[in-house]
């Protein structure tokens, strides 16, 4: 449960800002609470309590940013298509930032690495980074997103549209691909959360 020692009134801002609706707090010592992306902030002097089980895109919103940072995305299905899941890992000079991993219902591989990709972009928007190096062991993906191969599925093509949306948030970005234990974290992750 990350705590945040923030200005409250800021931190509010800042959610209102990125279109998170902000309530009253539930009792004399709250100053707000807001919901966003499965996780709850919760103000009270001098600081912000995130809660609940995916609180990294919330802590981003908050805490602000800018900078850069290292994206590593990686899917992961049992089956193609089968139960699917997601992990990714948002790095920095400090080490990680933010990282994260969840199932996603039933996918194929590729639709699994798209919605990676998509999950960890979001992260790293909400944490106002102005640069993001994006790294994955999805060569199909990365090909894709720099326009080097076509994609012929309507579905990849929709995540593929949305993975270039979001990338206008940045000022600049590269994306490559890498082996797969270099992104030993978010495979871990991915896995972790089939498994789990």
């Amino acid at each position: 449960m990350p705590v945040i020692e923030c200005d409250p009134d800021e931190a509010r801002e800042r959610l209102e800002a990125a279109g998170v609706r902000v309530e009253a707090g539930n009792t004399d010592h709250e100053r707000w609470r807001a919901d966003h992306e499965g996780a709850t902030a919760v103000a009270y002097d001098g600081k912000v309590v995130v809660q609940g089980e995916s609180p990294a895109r919330l802590v981003g919103l908050i805490e602000g940013g800018g900078g850069r940072a290292h994206v590593y995305f990686d899917g992961a299905c049992r089956g193609n298509p089968g139960p699917a899941s997601v992990g990714w890992v948002i790095v920095t000079g400090d080490g990680i930032a933010a990282e994260g991993s969840e199932r996603i219902g039933r996918a194929t591989n590729n639709q699994a690495e798209y919605e990676a990709l998509v999950r960890a972009l979001e992260a790293a928007a909400d944490y106002g980074y102005d640069t993001v190096e994006i790294r994955g062991d999805s060569q199909l993906v990365v090909k894709q997103v720099t326009g080097a191969w076509n994609t012929n599925d309507p579905e990849l093509r929709e995540k593929r549209v949305r993975v270039h949306e979001l990338l206008r948030e940045f000022d600049d970005w590269t994306i490559s691909h890498v082996p797969r234990e270099i992104n030993d974290r978010a495979d871990d992750l991915a896995n972790d959360a089939l498994d789990d």
